[in-house]
């Protein structure tokens, strides 16, 4: 069977974005998550009416974004990963916001979203590439053949964890983690590359 390693992005290979640009605007309240608000529409449009509020648009997102680099470790978790199976990063995130930590990870592959951005900079809205993002594509790589092993920490990772042959939770809540106890949860890419490499193996 062939295996498809589906990865979430903000808390598994790089840091939150939210919670950057929420430090770095001075703004708290945008330091909700989907680890927080497992709506992501609500999410979004709360975070949207938080931007036009402030004035803020992409030009100050994209300047903070500019300045994070990837959790200790990812690429090369990544870059191993990859020479073993196939690998897609399914996100909930937008391309205008993933393109330069694409670059600072070696180009993987990512499905996302996208927004609506007004001449002036400002977003105006977003556009989600399907409903129910990650357990759509999920049961798509699964229509044409694939196995899909799921890596996430939030609520909106759920699906694509349960609806697989396996998946893990890696660096979540510990709320998350007591909810959902029958998924195994690691904390290290040490920990996480072995159980995934015992997933493709059987």
């Amino acid at each position: 069977m062939m295996h498809m390693i589906c990865l979430d992005l903000e808390g598994v290979l790089v840091p939150e974005i939210w919670i950057a640009f929420a430090g770095a605007s001075n703004i708290p309240e945008l330091k909700r998550t989907t680890r927080d608000e497992p709506d992501y529409n609500k999410l979004m449009n709360w975070r949207l009416d938080i931007l036009r509020e402030h004035g803020l648009g992409l030009k100050q997102i994209q300047e903070t974004i500019a300045t994070i680099d990837p959790i200790p470790g990812a690429k090369e978790f990544l870059d191993e990963l990859r020479s073993i199976t196939q690998v897609i990063i399914i996100s909930d995130t937008f391309s205008e916001f993933a393109k330069p930590l694409m670059e600072k990870l070696g180009w993987p592959t990512i499905f996302c979203n996208s927004l609506d951005v007004a001449q002036d900079g400002s977003i105006t809205g977003f556009k989600m590439r399907c409903e129910q993002s990650k357990l759509t594509t999920v049961k798509a790589l699964q229509s044409i053949g694939y196995d899909t092993i799921a890596v996430g920490d939030s609520y909106n990772d759920l699906g694509m964890i349960q609806a697989g042959k396996t998946g893990f939770l890696f660096k979540s809540t510990e709320k998350i983690k007591a909810d959902y106890p029958e998924i195994p949860a690691y904390e290290t890419y040490e920990k996480l590359m072995e159980a995934i490499k015992g997933a493709v193996e059987n």
